[in-house]
This record gives structure tokens, C-alpha cells and sequence, in this order.
């Protein structure tokens, strides 16, 4: 799969849609969500030197969400989920969909326990209702209703 890498251009809107195609609606549920449960920061970065490309970043005011990448029909959302995150994480293991189990196992480590994955999304909602549970154990929702 292949990301957009060209730091010299920003990509538009449009450009994203067409990158990432039927992925579109499952990446505007996810910003939705996020919106409905935090004081939503978003903002279209290039991080992380040439091998990750462009992406939105997301943030409660100045606390990290998520990344979310653009790949060929889908979006990878990047996320740390720190010691602080693993107990809620061990307690729910076996209620995750198999993807995610194996996405958690196979982490890149961080901290002593924690680790950041890459979680390809596409239009499943099981997948998006997966992820911002994650993103719960990360940061708790400060909205009301959620």
C-alpha cells in the first residue's frame, strides 16, 4: 500500500478522497466521534521523516490522540497506547475482534509495557468502534453523552 510521501505538496481534499476512496466515510465517522467526545484539534501534518507521509494529526487540546494516515483505499490510524493504557487493555483482551488482538501483540514497544500500532481501518464499524475504544484508554471522553 502506498502512502502520499510528496512533502513538497500539501495534499487537498480532493486528493485525500481519491487516495483513500471508499475509506472516506469510515474516516468522517471517525473525526466525528472524536468530535462528539473531546475539544477536537485536527491539523494535516507530515510527520515522522519520509516513510509515513501525510496525515491528520488529532488532539484533546494539547494531548495526542491519534495519527491517521492515507493509504490506497484505507486509513491507518497510528496510536501509543502507553503503560497507563494496559491494564484497561489486559482486562478487555478477549473482547477485542482477532485484528486487534494481533495488532496489540505484534506492537512496536514503548514505555515498559505500552506500544503504538497501526490500525488499518476501512468501512467496518466494528473496527472504528474498536479503535476509539482504544483511544478511550488513552484519554478518557471529556464530552457528555459518550
Amino acid at each position: 500500500m502506498s502512502r502520499m510521501l510528496d512533502k513538497s505538496k500539501e495534499p487537498t481534499i480532493d486528493e485525500i478522497k481519491e487516495k483513500i476512496k471508499g475509506s472516506w466515510d469510515i474516516l468522517v465517522e471517525l473525526e466525528d466521534e472524536l468530535r462528539n467526545r473531546y475539544d477536537l484539534k485536527k491539523e494535516l501534518r507530515f510527520p515522522f521523516g519520509n516513510n509515513y507521509g501525510w496525515g491528520y494529526k488529532y488532539a484533546h487540546k494539547a494531548n495526542h490522540l491519534v495519527y491517521v494516515f492515507f493509504e490506497d483505499e484505507r486509513v491507518i490510524v497510528m496510536m501509543q497506547l502507553g503503560d497507563n493504557c494496559v491494564p484497561k487493555i489486559e482486562e478487555n483482551f478477549e473482547s477485542f475482534l482477532p485484528q486487534t488482538k494481533k495488532l496489540w501483540e505484534e506492537r512496536y514497544p514503548c514505555g515498559d509495557h505500552g506500544g503504538w500500532i497501526n490500525y488499518p481501518l476501512t468501512n467496518n464499524k466494528e473496527e472504528l468502534n474498536e479503535v476509539l475504544t482504544l483511544i478511550s484508554f488513552k484519554k478518557k471522553p471529556v464530552n457528555s453523552g459518550k
